[in-house]
């Protein structure tokens, strides 16, 4: 998963950066109101953090002219605690939750694991395919119940098929959700993840859809993204 962090206090900035790779996350960062607008129109990210007293243009601003041009990309705003006011006008922007500074880092983590969680339509933490489960609280895999070693590049590629269960995903949005704004990237390499998650995993469920990309199915039963049940 791929998360933009908007914060302009340096510290603070670095701090939530670092807390959300810890748990496995991609992350880009800004500083400034201007350059989070346009690294939220151009790039897709699963999610941003987003204070709102930001320089050059407001967070409020920013996230309404999102919205305006049909941007749905979740979004977690930072208030301060005695701006009541703010958390309404943001949760009427369009924010989907928000934390009040100072905040524990751990509430903020909870908070974004709970809106990816909406956004992907899961009810828990814990995403099962088969004998594979994948428990996006802890980054652990296990396979018949026994843990498996990843690399983080294999993990995210796993955990955004499943994230995305039923849906085709092409190569290049895999290599857009699982490498930062400035890493090199190559297409290409999703191939090997891919292979090598087929070698690790005692259960093919990664399938390859010709000249589209991959696709996982969600168990029998499962809803998919638009509604429907697997057939």
């Amino acid at each position: 998963m791929r998360l933009l962090v908007v914060e302009d206090e340096p510290t603070l900035n670095g701090q939530l950066k670092q807390a959300l790779e810890d748990e496995g996350y991609v992350v880009d960062v800004a500083f400034d109101g201007e350059e989070a607008a346009f690294l939220g129109e151009t790039e897709p990210y699963d999610l941003i953090v987003l204070d709102i007293g930001l320089p050059q243009k407001d967070g409020l601003t920013v996230l309404e002219d999102w919205r305006a041009d049909d941007i749905a990309t979740p979004v977690l705003i930072l208030t301060a605690r005695d701006r009541w006011s703010d958390k309404v006008k943001g949760m009427d922007a369009g924010a989907d939750d928000y934390v009040a500074k100072p905040f524990q880092m751990e509430e903020v983590l909870a908070r974004v694991r709970a809106i990816l969680r909406r956004a992907a339509g899961l009810a828990s933490n814990t995403i099962s395919c088969g004998p594979i489960e994948l428990d996006l609280k802890t980054n652990r895999v296990t396979d018949n119940g026994l843990a498996v070693r990843l690399t983080a590049q294999e993990y995210r590629v796993l955990a955004y098929l499943l994230t995305n269960a039923g849906k085709v995903v092409s190569r290049t949005e895999l290599t857009e959700h699982i490498y930062d704004q400035d890493f090199d990237r190559d297409s290409n390499t999703i191939e090997v993840f891919v292979g090598r998650l087929r070698k690790k995993l005692s259960a093919n469920i990664i399938e390859t859809v010709r000249g589209m990309g991959y696709r996982i199915q969600p168990p029998e039963g499962a809803a998919q993204a638009d509604g429907s049940k697997a057939s």
